[in-house]
């Protein structure tokens, strides 16, 4: 039997896009990114690397991360680096991923606030 998924000839396009989200699996790519889509200019390594206070080179890492998987793009300028989303859309995608989560959060939340209401478990002593 075939695999549907192997026999895809858009399977290239899943790879990619399972790229992508590898390359947002880390929090501070994803810390990165809000505050490359906080600025309305090009922003600094410098300014990157005091608020997120990272080490210099785990920033360079994860920034490099990000600039293969063309989420970001860099400019040199003089001795500055200058960092900014390579795509409006990134901006988009933080805002449903917070959103989603957000959602996902509420329920657990409800969800926990049902729990708590259940009658005790087990025999009274």
């Amino acid at each position: 039997m075939p695999n549907r998924f192997v026999d895809n000839p858009e399977r290239p396009l899943y790879e990619i896009k399972a790229n992508l989200f590898k390359a947002l699996a880390h929090p501070a790519r994803i810390r990165i990114l809000e505050i490359l889509s906080a600025s309305a200019h090009p922003t600094p390594v410098s300014t990157i690397l005091a608020e997120t206070e990272l080490e210099p080179t785990l920033l360079s890492q994860h920034l490099a991360v990000l600039k293969r998987h063309r989420v970001v793009t860099a400019e040199r300028t003089g001795n500055a680096v200058l960092y900014e989303l390579a795509h409006p859309k990134v901006s988009e995608l933080l805002v449903i991923a917070r959103a989603f989560l957000a959602d996902v959060l509420g329920s657990q939340r409800d969800q926990y606030e049902a729990l708590k209401s259940l009658p005790p478990l087990g025999r009274p002593e």
